[in-house]
């Protein structure tokens, strides 16, 4: 299994087509859909779930210098017109701003972010890093620690900066009551020296059809 089932099993989710076509015009910089609604989906065909199964909502990352909160509500507000008639809930999140509000939410640092893809790569699991984005008839794909976890339905603690153990344990068990067959490793689990040399180098994927 490689990028290209990956794109196959994502595109299968109505929600997903609709987003990924949409997504040049909504006008966003540095614009990926990320995470749940990529992952989740995957697991649903992987596992011989509808593909829209369990998803909670769809996540629009993207990166404006501007990092005021009216700014990000007004696209917010945007993003929300645009897509009011797909029936599904879509957030739009800056990524230039995640560490204005982060601490206060979670009570733990977020260093400042200087692109999308970083935001990415703070998610607290493995699996979930992974972004897709329309590129010229194509799709880029960002999974910076490949996609090995994701095939093989394993929950893997990514060590990031803004790491929390109670919040992976409490994602990861939450997760389980949707998707069972889910392998969940300890959240003080060390990738071992064959995991980072085979998947610690960051992968932007172009031109998959």
């Amino acid at each position: 299994m490689d990028e290209g089932y990956l794109i196959e099993a994502v595109l299968r989710n109505r929600v997903n087509q609709i987003l990924l076509k949409r997504l040049p015009e909504l006008g966003l910089s540095d614009a990926w859909l990320v995470s749940g609604s990529l992952f989740q989906t995957a697991w649903n065909i992987l596992t011989g779930r509808a593909p829209e199964y369990g998803i909670k909502d769809y996540d629009i990352f993207y990166f404006d210098a501007d990092t005021s909160w009216e700014a990000e509500d007004a696209i917010i507000q945007r993003v929300a017109a645009a897509v009011s008639d797909i029936g599904a809930v879509v957030e739009a999140r800056n990524q230039a701003r995640v560490h204005l509000w982060y601490p206060n939410k979670f009570g733990i640092a977020y260093p400042p972010l200087q692109r999308t893809t970083g935001g990415i790569d703070r998610f607290l699991t493995v699996a979930a890093q992974i972004g897709v984005r329309p590129a010229r008839g194509s799709y880029d794909v960002y999974a910076p620690h490949g996609l090995d976890d994701l095939f093989t339905l394993t929950i893997r603690p990514n060590l990031c900066p803004n790491f929390s153990a109670n919040l992976y344990k409490a994602k990861a068990a939450a997760w389980k009551t949707r998707w069972p067959e889910l392998t969940i490793l300890p959240a003080n689990h060390l990738r071992d020296a064959h995991y980072l040399a085979n998947h610690g180098k960051s992968s932007l994927s172009k031109d998959r059809k």
